[in-house]
């Protein structure tokens, strides 16, 4: 197995009573780019200051290319930190060195380079950058888009091993964020430095990640592709993953999923007991996809919205429900027969049916033909998630639906 570039083993960091970091295990490989994500406070910046030499742990172990950190020469040691270099979350650029000067900075500070080399290379990354009409401009004469490029450029500037990344794209617009991400990602495929970046811009990160941590209750609980990332079972994963998801879902007063299917699998085993039943309800809304793409979003979002609060209107404290894919909600209605679940069907069509989303006419630009689809399963024998899925998906009927009719734009 390929051994890691930087490995984490056991590392442990308290400030004062506040532990910070308990035990936290890292690999950071070569040639990729790792993304280390996690809520505000938990950690992500003080992983990266100890990967620079900024803070020691309290216990375990840094290795570099499997030799820990503390037994370094001085000479391995600054050897090490002139092949690092960092990209700060709000650029760092000094307001008084114009933007060849803030690039060259790192060489005149770091190296002996005679200035007729410094300026060759300071000349290359502008250019590379796009950067030759700002060069003699100071920071607040350029865009906040320009600013990043240059920070990026310092940064490369010293030919890095590894570039650390602290929220790169903090405080940016949507448009610019995608700008910053698509640039790193851009160059590490070029130049092919080691990256390692701290973010929370979920999950635009995942697109451009080799590999993806999370960083939870001071431990890091997965890391992995994005792919094992996105397959993964453990909850605080799936948080992470379907973070957008969760909020809408919590607005909306949705259970989250996890907690659904742990229900399920408990009633289950009642059911294979002959303790109890339950029956399932799964609510699709066809076409949803092509909503979002072809109206908007905010229309796709308001009309699942719509769905979850005015099912949650007509079910009891006992029963759940939660959103089983982008388009799906999963009712379970603890020891009821099918009819109690029909009676809220029925409510719910009726009411869908009233509502402004399903009226063609507001829908000025683009109107997209979409129904409302419910299967109804009573569940009086054991069987697993998929099964039940897959038959209250056979059973699905037509409850609601919009049509165009003829509305300018209809697809």
């Amino acid at each position: 197995m390929t051994q890691p570039f930087i490995e984490f083993k056991d590392v442990s960091k308290s400030f004062g009573n506040l532990q910070v970091l308990d035990k936290v295990n890292l690999k950071i490989y070569s040639g990729e780019i790792t993304s280390i994500i996690g809520k505000s406070g938990v950690g992500k910046s003080v992983l990266l200051k100890h990967i620079i030499g900024l803070l020691k742990p309290d216990s375990g172990q840094i290795l570099i290319k499997g030799k820990p950190l503390s037994e370094f020469s001085k000479a391995e040691w600054k050897a090490f930190k002139r092949s690092l270099s960092y990209m700060f979350q709000n650029n760092a650029l000094f307001d008084s060195l114009t933007v060849f000067e803030n690039i060259a900075l790192p060489l005149v500070e770091r190296t002996k380079l005679p200035p007729q080399e410094i300026k060759k290379r300071v000349d290359f990354r502008i250019a590379q950058f796009e950067l030759e009409e700002v060069r003699d401009r100071y920071p607040s004469q350029i865009s906040g888009g320009m600013q990043k490029r240059v920070a990026l450029a310092r940064a490369l500037v010293t030919e890095p091993t590894m570039i650390l990344f602290d929220e790169p794209t903090t405080g940016l617009d949507p448009l610019r964020k995608n700008a910053v991400l698509n640039m790193i990602a851009h160059y590490q495929h070029e130049i092919g430095f080691t990256g390692v970046m701290v973010s929370h811009d979920i999950p635009d990160v995942f697109f451009i990640s080799n590999r993806v941590a999370i960083i939870e209750n001071k431990k890091i609980p997965f890391q992995g592709t994005p792919l094992e990332l996105e397959q993964s079972d453990n909850e605080i994963v799936w948080q992470f993953i379907h973070g957008q998801e969760v909020l809408q879902d919590q607005l909306t007063g949705l259970n989250p999923r996890p907690e659904v299917e742990k229900l399920v699998e408990k009633l289950l085993k009642q059911v294979a007991l002959k303790k109890t039943i339950f029956t399932v309800v799964l609510f699709t809304i066809d076409d949803l996809e092509e909503i979002k793409k072809g109206v908007g979003y905010i229309a796709s979002q308001r009309i699942f919205q719509c769905l979850a609060m005015t099912l949650k209107r007509y079910m009891s404290n006992k029963d759940y429900a939660a959103r089983f894919g982008s388009s799906e909600i999963l009712a379970v209605l603890p020891g009821a027969d099918a009819s109690r679940a029909e009676e809220i069907i029925n409510k719910i069509s009726s009411d869908c049916s009233q509502q402004e989303l399903m009226d063609p006419t507001k829908y000025k630009k683009v109107c997209i033909d979409f129904c409302l689809k419910a299967g109804i399963l009573e569940v009086r024998q054991p069987m697993d998630m998929a099964t039940l899925l897959a038959s209250a998906k056979k059973n699905q009927k037509v409850i609601a639906k919009m049509e165009c009719k003829g509305v300018s734009g209809k697809k």
